[in-house]
């Protein structure tokens, strides 16, 4: 795997435990539909904690580990990775905690009218009479659909919370990291 910078890093899971006795680990996929971490090819672990205040960025970058995946499946919620040299239960517990990264690069293709959430932050937020909303903090799940929370981002503060819904949202143009909804400024 060649050198990715930390901005083109994205962590998908963390490992929460060994799975078997052959060194299989146990990834607790920060989305609900892991299909990324499913699909990639290799990783890379950190077993820094993601909100490393002191180290470096040669340090975070020295800090990544690049293991070539040799299979993945769903399992109860988790995504149970087997890696090249992690061979057996205490290597694999040695991993434990580890931050799973992958290349924003190495995504499968999201396909017309779908979206990474990681793609969606940061964009700008108009509504149909051109105001300004803000900027797109956060994406989570509510269980019914996505949602956005959408405020000023040099202080992150969200000011709304918009659903990510068809009848809302009525264009997405990451080109122009732009989002324009059927959304009022004072609701």
């Amino acid at each position: 795997m060649s050198e990715p910078s930390q901005e083109t890093l994205v962590e998908l899971g963390v490992i929460q435990d060994a799975q078997g006795l052959k060194g299989h680990i146990k990834v607790r996929p920060h989305s609900s539909d892991p299909v990324a971490l499913q699909t990639c090819k290799e990783i890379l672990l950190s077993l820094l904690p993601r909100r490393n205040v002191g180290a470096t960025p040669a340090q975070q970058a020295a800090s990544l580990t690049a293991y070539k995946v040799k299979e993945a499946k769903l399992h109860s919620g988790f995504v149970v990775l087997a890696l090249e040299g992690v061979a057996d239960r205490d290597q694999a517990l040695a991993l434990k905690g580890g931050r799973v990264l992958v290349p924003r690069n190495a995504f499968p293709d999201a396909g017309e009218d779908s979206y990474y959430w990681i793609d969606l932050i940061g964009c700008k937020v108009k509504n149909l009479q051109d105001e300004d909303l803000g900027s797109v903090l956060e994406m989570t799940e509510n269980g019914a659909h996505s949602v956005m929370a959408v405020g000023c981002g040099i202080e992150a503060v969200s000011k709304q919370l918009i659903p990510f819904v068809p009848e809302v949202v009525q264009k997405v143009d990451l080109s122009l990291r732009l989002i324009t909804v059927d959304w009022q400024a004072d609701w």
